[in-house]
């Protein structure tokens, strides 16, 4: 058997998707910049996919950017953002929790000589909201926060958050991480206060090298990327069909009949938090509800590294993650788990259980004997 619980590194496309961008490449191949029929066929599934994401975020389809994916997304937010708004200061804001592509943004912002305050988070993950409201200067010009915690599913109040700094300085421009968010709640950013916000297609069963940026029209952000012009002049380069039209019908996908999509994945995570409950020494970092991610569960398994846990599932034909894909590369520990508190002999000791549209709870059984059967005996081994 099978089992692949890796789905916040990334997703299977769902077969329509790659369907169609297979079409994509092969029939509909124009160049959307090119004034001939193919190249306005091309153009045209360029703008239907703008309205198609635009209307499931209730917003207009010029506030969507098409991206290379969440990374360039986020890149895009905080540093074409902080530079297009030097004039009214310097100062921004992030969580202590975020993900690689921010963290590393910020850094380089830091370089240019921008001004980065890190909030803590609480036990389960959350911003200190006090500290946020203590953190905002009238030079603050920018707020990210991530919707959903990658790593442990925290899901931050964002509506809650873009009250509170607006209410102090009107003028912060509040970006929001949706890459764990978009396909799996609701978002509708002009009701929640949320000016940018990120997405990345093979997060939610689309497929990979394509995202977005919503950008609220009144938002002043500059590009990174120059060129021939394309998007409205914010990012040059021919737009990648395929996987826009791939991107924009996963899109459609995840959000048509939601509330049955939504109550299966809570249904899983809740059913594995259970029988997890069946094993010694199995401590959860996530956590049960509606207030927390649905495809997300971390587990810290006393008295075995993870990496060799991972490794041993991997063995049994069950894919997991020792944390953030994006950051198993770099040996430090992270800084999520550190930040709610993980006791330190946790910490290289926790795996992340994600789930999609295509996990069973079968798997989950199938996952748990595994588990069962393979701590003792991995415990066993690193105590000797």
């Amino acid at each position: 058997m099978e089992v692949y619980f890796d789905n916040s590194a990334t997703t299977r496309a769902l077969d329509e998707v790659a369907e169609l961008v297979v079409k994509m490449m092969t029939e509909e191949y124009g160049n959307p910049s090119a004034r001939h029929l193919m190249g306005m066929r091309a153009e045209q599934a360029v703008k239907q996919a703008a309205e198609d994401i635009a209307g499931t975020l209730k917003v207009k389809d010029k506030e969507i950017l098409f991206t290379s994916g969440g990374s360039e997304s986020n890149n895009m937010a905080l540093i074409g953002t902080a530079l297009a708004n030097r004039r009214a200061g310097n100062h921004i804001i992030a969580s202590c929790i975020e993900h690689p592509s921010i963290y590393n943004t910020l850094s380089y912002l830091e370089e240019l000589g921008f001004d980065v305050t890190y909030l803590k988070v609480d036990g389960r993950g959350h911003v200190d909201m006090d500290m946020l409201k203590n953190a905002v200067r009238p030079d603050t010009i920018l707020v990210s926060v991530m919707y959903v915690n990658n790593e442990i599913g925290a899901v931050e109040p964002v509506e809650e958050i873009s009250r509170m700094i607006h209410a102090v300085n009107p003028g912060i421009i509040f970006h929001v991480d949706g890459i764990q968010a978009y396909g799996k709640f609701v978002i509708h950013p002009k009701k929640q206060g949320i000016q940018l916000m990120s997405a990345s297609s093979h997060k939610f069963h689309g497929p990979k090298g394509v995202g977005f940026l919503y950008i609220d029209e009144k938002v002043k952000i500059k590009p990174l990327i120059y060129g021939g012009g394309q998007q409205k002049n914010l990012r040059s380069g021919t737009e990648n069909v395929p996987g826009i039209a791939g991107m924009a019908l996963a899109a459609k996908e995840a959000y048509r009949d939601f509330r049955e999509k939504e109550d299966y994945l809570y249904g899983l995570k809740d059913y594995m938090l259970t029988r997890m409950e069946e094993i010694p020494g199995t401590y959860p970092n996530s956590y049960r509800g509606r207030d927390s991610a649905p495809q997300i569960v971390s587990m810290s398994f006393e008295g075995v590294r993870s990496e060799v846990l991972l490794h041993a599932l991997e063995d049994r034909g069950i894919y997991v993650s020792s944390g953030s894909a994006c950051s198993s590369n770099h040996p430090d520990v992270s800084g999520t788990l550190k930040g709610i508190g993980v006791r330190r002999e946790l910490l290289d000791a926790t795996l992340r259980f994600s789930f999609g549209r295509f996990s069973t709870k079968e798997e989950i059984d199938y996952c748990i004997d595994a588990l069962k059967e393979l701590l003792p005996v991995l415990r066993r081994y690193q105590r000797g």
